[in-house]
């Protein structure tokens, strides 16, 4: 095991780390398409529009937040149980590189394609939760 124990730990820093990525990758376009002074203010309007590419950038982040905390979650449940199987590591990877996939995908606006990208990180996320739910 590494420096965070278990792979679904490893994968859950890792996940962790990526969060950081698409934060500072979808920064630089909200303040070229809405200006410093809107992104140091209270925003209290919603600013001017992101533009294609970086309003993909923020909605894939977006996403990111509404999966992380759940993936966060199943990968605490699997370790306080102490049930690292193959699918628990397997779940957790599955999460984690179906993430990095999903931010160029969605970028790129490959819609069938994040889709599917999508799906394999809910699955993944699936695979790490099944030791709770089944007791494996």
């Amino acid at each position: 095991m590494g420096q965070f124990g278990s792979v679904e730990l490893q994968m859950l820093a890792a996940s962790a780390a990526l969060g950081l990525v698409q934060l500072i990758l979808a920064v630089p376009f909200s303040v070229a398409a809405r200006g410093m002074p809107w992104a140091l203010g209270a925003r209290d309007n919603a600013g001017a529009p992101l533009g294609t590419i970086g309003a993909r950038m923020e909605r894939a982040y977006r996403n990111f937040l509404e999966t992380f905390p759940v993936f966060v979650a199943a990968v605490l449940i699997a370790t306080s149980l102490n049930k690292h199987t193959a699918m628990t590591m397997l779940g957790a990877q599955l999460y984690f590189w179906a993430r990095v996939a999903f931010v160029p995908v969605y970028a790129l606006g490959i819609p069938v394609v994040r889709t599917l990208v999508w799906t394999v990180a809910l699955v993944g996320i699936l695979l790490v939760l099944q030791v709770g739910w089944l007791g494996m």
